[in-house]
């Protein structure tokens, strides 16, 4: 079987084939207004920027932890291999191909599918507004290392609960025979009596009502550690807040969200000619930090302890757990950030003749190494704070911002120097979260300048503008409440909706645009050979794997879907219904896209599913237009396209700027 990325001349139907004559390089490189990379360095590290965030650092390594050690990796690479790369290679080679973003791209790929962009768009949007409010977090704890003594160290500050303790101030109570509350020693008898109990024996208090009910003193009263005190009453003000009751602003947090987004600004103030000069430290930082960090680590006492926890000791049995599976695809799918925009917005701004398949390749196992990596860095350190404790290291693991904004810093408060170590931590986070927040706005700024093509010369004002409605619509999340309202967008805006768009994405682009037109739009634009192996790869996965992958994904995330909560708190049956609705928002714009074509009615029949000719390359689009314009000057150079298909008839090649209003459009889709 011979690959069709092989450039070598052929014979067809007794003729040698005519040859693509391309622009000169000039022409085909020249950068318009709407922008490229300044060079593929810049690229390359955007997307890796975008694929390593926070879930590399603080979700992976418990998931590994948690489901088998050093066997997750054998779902996770599987799911890497039938589900990520397949997308992520995908979405670079579409938004390389048309330069575009996507919500001007479908409408082009099948018209009847013109909602299927902004649906991505709206995604991104919601993520951005409360993926910064976790950047405004770390800005916080960032400024508060640079002190002599880190404030979530002790229980002695005002913003203290009286339930607030320290492993070492209740050690010292128990070599008293005493117990440690609100900031003192009590003995059994007074500390069960501040429960309202009387005193069973030395670790035991009594209910007075009924003698026969004994409980533990460790559960008779509510305690925190400092570090979680610190996050939850000094950051936060959240406890005694319901969703009914958000309380005041945190004006602490309104400063370090306008920060985060101003920030924000300031590198994307030019679009990819400023962000892609940033990602040099942004997406580079994290692993010089994370180096830093594991050498430090392994030498801390316990280190192996944890790390034996977190890898080295596999339980293969696990495997045989669906739960795992499940695991696994979705780490995987959500990591690489395929189907929320980001992928094919970067891309878009690529030069039309780079080997984005390397990219996808290198990318996708960079991202997956940095995540297995990033354990060893982590449980490292957990292990050390388990043997500083003296409790076994699943007493102290936890993922998400338990982890960051908990564990981590109650772990570098018992390290020698431990501002120093909490400032290159959360230094780190801000670098890990800017990448993938530079992305995820870029994509929003990408569709308007897109679809209203005079604003890319107010590029600044609309990036300032969109950076702004944004931190309004983060404003909620800095009230004394606003971790509500923070867990119910990353509960449901961004979850179920995505697989459902990926599931679009691909039925389109295999299906009905077609499996064999892609693959020589994927020929033109990179302009190699393919190796077969290469080929057969992306055929299995494209056209029966990764879709069957996405369905699995979809079902286990349905069937092992919990309603929003909060600690001990679950919100009510309405707040939950808006919940849906967020995820909803995204999705309707693909039956809405659908429904608004079919009304305006200037597409019909078949035509609703094939693409246009503006689906070309933007080089091909550019000469076009030039002459459909009326434009009197030349083009650069004449441009000959000849249709690379076997069972296209059309004798004639079609040639730029001479073109005949009577002949058919110059590029569609049909030339392959």
């Amino acid at each position: 079987m011979s690959s069709p990325f092989n450039s070598s001349p052929k014979k067809k139907m007794g003729k040698e084939e005519s040859r693509e004559v391309t622009p000169s390089t000039e022409a085909l490189d020249t950068e318009d207004e709407r922008g490229t990379w300044g060079n593929q360095c810049e690229f390359f590290l955007s997307c890796l920027g975008y694929a390593v965030g926070f879930g590399n650092v603080w979700r992976f390594p418990y998931l590994c932890y948690k489901n088998g050690g050093a066997a997750f990796l054998i779902p996770y690479v599987i799911m890497l291999l039938c589900a990520g790369l397949p997308l992520f290679f995908m979405e670079l080679a579409l938004g390389q191909y048309a330069s575009l973003g996507p919500n001007i791209l479908f409408p082009k790929v099948a018209p009847l599918f013109s909602g299927l962009g902004w649906g991505m768009v709206i995604v991104s949007m919601l993520v951005a507004i409360y993926y910064n409010m976790i950047l405004a977090w770390t800005l916080f704890y960032t400024f508060a290392s640079f002190t002599s003594e880190l404030p979530w160290g002790n229980c002695n500050n005002d913003f203290n609960s009286v339930g607030c303790f320290t492993e070492d101030a209740a050690a010292n109570c128990r070599n008293q025979s005493m117990l440690y509350f609100n900031h003192s020693c009590l003995s059994v008898s007074d500390y069960c009596d501040v429960a309202n109990l009387t005193s069973y024996n030395d670790t035991h208090c009594a209910n007075p009502l009924d003698p026969n009910e004994i409980t533990n003193t460790d559960k008779v009263l509510t305690k925190i550690t400092a570090s979680e005190d610190y996050f939850k009453n000094r950051m936060l003000g959240i406890t005694g807040r319901t969703w009914e009751d958000m309380g005041g602003m945190r004006w602490e947090l309104v400063g370090c969200l306008a920060l985060a987004w101003i920030i924000v600004f300031a590198c994307m103030v030019k679009g990819v000619k400023s962000s892609g000069k940033v990602v040099y430290f942004t997406a580079l930082f994290p692993y010089a930090v994370l180096f830093i960090l594991f050498v430090r680590g392994v030498t801390l006492e316990g280190a192996y302890k944890g790390v034996e926890f977190y890898f080295l000791r596999p339980n293969l049995t696990r495997l045989g757990e669906i739960e795992v599976w499940n695991d696994a695809a979705t780490q995987i799918f959500y990591s690489l950030g395929s189907s929320f925009g980001g992928l094919i917005t970067l891309a878009s701004y690529n030069k039309f003749k780079n080997n984005c398949m390397r990219d996808a390749i290198v990318i996708a196992f960079a991202n997956c190494s940095t995540s297995v990596f990033a354990g060893f860095v982590i449980f490292s350190i957990l292990g050390f704070l388990a043997t500083e404790l003296g409790v076994e290291v699943e007493d102290v693991v936890s993922s998400g911002s338990g982890l960051a904004f908990v564990v981590y810093p109650a772990a570098v408060t018992r390290m020698p120097a431990p501002p120093v170590w909490a400032i290159l931590f959360f230094t780190m986070l801000i670098t890990l979260g800017l990448d993938s927040q530079f992305t995820m706005v870029e994509t929003l700024t990408t569709a308007l300048f897109d679809q209203w093509e005079v604003l890319r010369s107010r590029k600044p004002l609309v990036v300032g503008l969109m950076c702004f409605v944004l931190f309004l619509c983060g404003l909620t999340m800095c009230l004394e409440g606003g971790l509500y309202m923070f867990e119910l967008f990353n509960w449901y805006s961004a979850g179920i909706s995505v697989i459902i768009l990926a599931i679009t994405e691909i039925i389109l682009l295999q299906g009905v645009y077609g499996f064999k037109n892609f693959m020589r739009n994927i020929r033109e634009e990179i302009g190699i050979y393919m190796p077969l192996p290469l080929y057969a790869y992306w055929t299995v996965t494209w056209l029966f794997i990764t879709p069957l992958a996405l369905l699995i994904i979809l079902v286990m995330s349905i069937y092992y879907f919990t309603p929003a909560y909060i600690d001990d708190y679950v919100y009510p049956s309405n707040i939950q219904s808006l919940g849906w609705c967020l995820c909803a928002c995204s999705i309707v714009f693909i039956p809405l896209g659908a429904i608004f074509v079919l009304v305006k009615g200037k597409t019909t029949g078949m035509d609703l599913v094939k693409p246009s000719p503006d689906f070309c390359p933007y080089h091909v689009r550019k000469l076009r237009d030039n002459q459909g314009s009326g434009n009197k000057g030349q083009p650069d150079g004449v441009f000959r396209y000849t249709y690379d298909n076997e069972g296209f008839q059309q004798p004639n090649v079609k040639v730029y700027p001479d073109i005949s209003k009577d002949d058919p459009p110059p590029y569609t889709s049909n030339h392959l």
